[in-house]
């Protein structure tokens, strides 16, 4: 499992250095650059409920199965496409690499969170969420090493070679250092498929284990419904964070050679919050309370951000990965016992929830002319951490007799 989220996070985390990278490539608007994650993350939307469909017939260990072969096919694709400078093309791949992703995220996270006790789900997802975001540390970088280690040079010989032979033969140079990592990572892809194919995971049955870890909890429409949508404010913030820091950067005068880097800086700052996190969720503090937490200490390094000039306001755009590290694991599971019964079908509008990925973004970008790159950013990511945090309140007033202490009562001591 943690070898699967190692490669959800290698070819998730390769959006952030991409979007530089496309747009000097098909010298792209910032617009135009920010489909990338709309083409990924809008699969999201599309495909979860014909996955859940498929995972369904076809059982977990093939459902597996062939989300690797989806996501290698379109690995290979990508690479292609970008090969043959054809944007269009390359955007399609994305999108086949999502669809096979949304298969994946349908059977691996609700997997994971059924392996054990409710109350420790967020430890075991942190756990996952360690090798997810290790490979987002390792992808981002590797591509600027191998990929684009000069690239604020390429982009000044482009905007200063006039258009015709020799600047297509640069921009040719550009886009073939893809095309043999994307093929690598294509076999390797195929490679887990198959080794996943033998190897012996335990079949867990969805509406069983949901029915008995929701222990007699009520199934509530509304706070399902809000749910799905912390989900999808969450998953927003996230790639704003992880993708949009790049941009962000070069807004405060940082380099391209500079920001190449600071998706690997946010991913970084997420695995020491998942480490964190697997260490005081559940012994000091419930994964409930430690979201409200995050989402507290997120809107004040915000402010931060707003109030300070320089290079400070990207440093907190990259500590944001670390307040975000532990919303997801804890969401995720408490949405799952929330729905009860409907455990598969939560799973589906969750995974659909990820669309959020391409819609904040692209919001994003379109407000940076009217508000400028940090207020655009900010009036975005602080009501979303608003919600979020309202919405898990919400949960524990509902579930608990009280909120009098966010810190748990230690071992052996009298609870409040």
């Amino acid at each position: 499992m943690a070898a699967l989220f190692f490669s959800i996070g290698f070819v998730t985390w390769l959006n952030g250095p991409l979007i530089t990278f496309v747009q000097v490539a098909f010298n792209l608007s910032d617009v135009a650059s920010f489909l990338v994650p709309v083409c990924f993350y809008l699969a999201y939307f599309v495909f979860p409920l014909p996955a859940t469909l498929l995972s369904k017939r076809i059982g977990l260990r093939h459902g597996l199965v062939v989300s690797l072969a989806i996501m290698a096919v379109g690995t290979g694709l990508f690479g292609e496409c970008v090969n043959a400078r054809w944007y269009a093309g390359a955007l399609s791949g994305l999108t086949v690499i999502g669809a096979g992703l949304s298969l994946l995220q349908i059977t691996i996270n609700p997997y994971v969170s059924f392996l054990g006790d409710h109350d420790r789900a967020a430890q075991r997802i942190a756990i996952m969420g360690v090798a997810n975001k290790f490979a987002g540390i390792v992808a981002p970088a590797l591509f600027a090493i191998i990929v684009m280690p000069h690239v604020g040079d390429v982009a000044a010989s482009i905007h200063n070679t006039p258009a015709g032979p020799e600047r297509d033969a640069i921009l040719t140079g550009f886009t073939n250092a893809v095309h043999t990592p994307y093929r690598v990572m294509a076999g390797l892809l195929a490679l887990l498929a198959f080794l996943v194919a033998r190897s012996p995971l335990p079949e867990i049955t969805m509406e069983q284990d949901v029915l008995a870890q929701s222990s007699g909890r009520r199934r509530n429409s509304l706070r399902l419904a809000t749910g799905v949508l912390a989900m999808f404010l969450y998953v927003g913030i996230e790639v704003l964070a992880g993708d949009a820091i790049g941009l962000f950067g070069r807004s405060h005068g940082l380099s391209l050679d500079v920001t190449k880097y600071l998706t690997a800086m946010t991913l970084a700052s997420m695995m020491a919050g998942y480490l964190v996190g697997m260490v005081v969720v559940p012994r000091f503090i419930s994964q409930e309370r430690y979201m409200i937490v995050s989402c507290i200490v997120g809107i004040l390094i915000c402010l931060i951000a707003l109030t300070t000039h320089g290079i400070a306001p990207v440093l907190c755009v990259a500590l944001l990965g670390f307040t975000n590290a532990m919303i997801l694991p804890a969401l995720f599971p408490i949405v799952l016992a929330e729905a009860g019964a409907d455990g598969a079908k939560a799973t589906a509008f969750l995974v659909m929830a990820f669309s959020g990925g391409a819609v904040l973004p692209q919001i994003f970008v379109h407000l940076i002319p009217e508000l400028g790159t940090t207020s655009a950013f900010m009036g975005l990511v602080i009501p979303s951490y608003l919600f979020i945090g309202l919405w898990m309140t919400v949960i524990l007033i509902k579930t608990q007799p009280t909120l009098a202490n966010l810190v748990k009562t230690p071992a052996g001591a009298p609870e409040a």
